[in-house]
């Protein structure tokens, strides 16, 4: 089959390498749709540890597919089946995991991290995965792009089930990005009254009002004066950083209302993580400051269930489809921020 492996920072090489084989307890699936994330293009530009060109990866971790072998010991799944597949696993028997958060386990693990991923033609889906229900079968109308997206769709869910949103709430969303346009529809279907987004890329904005033309756009260097202005100086009840800023933390800070609620969603570089921030506006303004990191199954199973109930259009984010034999162009265009989301994709 046909493989994108990583070796070394910013080294990935397309290569023919032999299908998985799988264990009595495991599962092969063919993969159909994958997305390019953050997290991707983080990983390619940093390394992981232990990988090496003794040692390669295949990355991808939003992965959607049909079933094309099932181990003998699996009673769950059939051949055929159409699947998403939530990437992380823990270790079983941790507290967080006992509690269905595996996502947050000390010794978690995931497809396309530690484990091999869907920027190839098959993955195989180890035995714990399958144990712990990480496979979902699809409902034959609910389409492989929409069902690899909906694990960054999950993150934002686990973001909101932290940092709720009511009905009337004004939202600020700051990012524009997938993750931020997805933080705006999952907010006004949680009946928002306002949902403004900012991101310094007016090339991004317009792609938010593509998506939803009552988002209020904002660009950055605005942001501050127009965010005062709109809310009569109180701020936003909502706010969430979904890119990887600093300042965007400290100005979340400032523009939310009193009794208000923040989400820091989008993680920093490790050069820039020790933030100053106005801890007496969080004091006098009683805000609640929240951060949240990936998803649990459960959080996968929901989001899966808004998609396909109708209640989200998250295939309209994607904006750009390639073949894995173009994986490099697939990258250049994820990393351009000139579309929203770049996805793999195999007829």
């Amino acid at each position: 089959m046909l493989a994108a492996q990583m070796t070394g920072i910013r080294k990935i090489e397309l290569r023919d390498v032999p299908v998985p084989d799988i264990g009595e307890d495991e599962l092969l699936v063919k993969v159909k749709s994958v997305g390019i994330c953050g997290t991707d293009l983080r990983i390619i530009g940093n390394g992981l540890p232990g990988m090496d060109e003794d040692h390669p990866r295949v990355l991808g971790h939003e992965i959607s597919g049909v079933v094309a072998a099932v181990g003998r010991r699996v009673d769950a799944y059939r051949e055929g089946q159409r699947v998403a597949i939530a990437p992380n696993m823990g270790c079983g028997v941790c507290r967080h995991c006992g509690r269905g958060d595996a996502h947050l386990c000390a010794n978690y693990r995931a497809l396309g991290v530690q484990l091999d991923g869907g920027f190839a033609e098959y993955v195989r889906v180890p035995a714990a995965a399958v144990r712990s229900g990480n496979v979902f079968v699809l409902p034959d109308h609910v389409g492989f792009d929409a069902a690899a997206i909906n694990e960054p769709l999950s993150c934002v869910y686990n973001g909101l089930q932290l940092c709720p949103v009511a009905v009337g709430d004004d939202v600020l969303i700051i990012g524009a990005g997938p993750i931020g346009i997805m933080y705006a529809m999952m907010a006004k279907l949680s009946g928002a009254a306002r949902v403004f987004v900012a991101n310094r890329s007016k090339g991004r904005l317009d792609w938010a009002k593509r998506i939803d033309g009552s988002f209020v756009t904002i660009e950055a260097e605005a942001l501050r004066e127009t965010i005062l202005d709109l809310t009569n100086g109180e701020g936003v009840d909502v706010a969430v950083t979904a890119n990887p800023s600093p300042e965007a933390q400290q100005l979340a800070v400032e523009l939310t209302a009193m009794n208000g609620r923040i989400n820091f969603f989008g993680g920093l570089p490790k050069d820039r993580q020790i933030v100053p921030i106005n801890t007496n506006a969080v004091h006098y303004k009683q805000i609640l400051l929240t951060g949240s990191t990936k998803a649990n199954n459960e959080h996968f199973r929901s989001t899966l269930r808004m998609i396909s109930a109708g209640l989200l259009d998250v295939g309209s984010l994607v904006t750009s489809r390639y073949p894995l034999s173009r994986f490099e162009e697939a990258l250049e265009n994820a990393s351009s921020g000139s579309g929203m989301k770049t996805v793999v994709a195999f007829e």
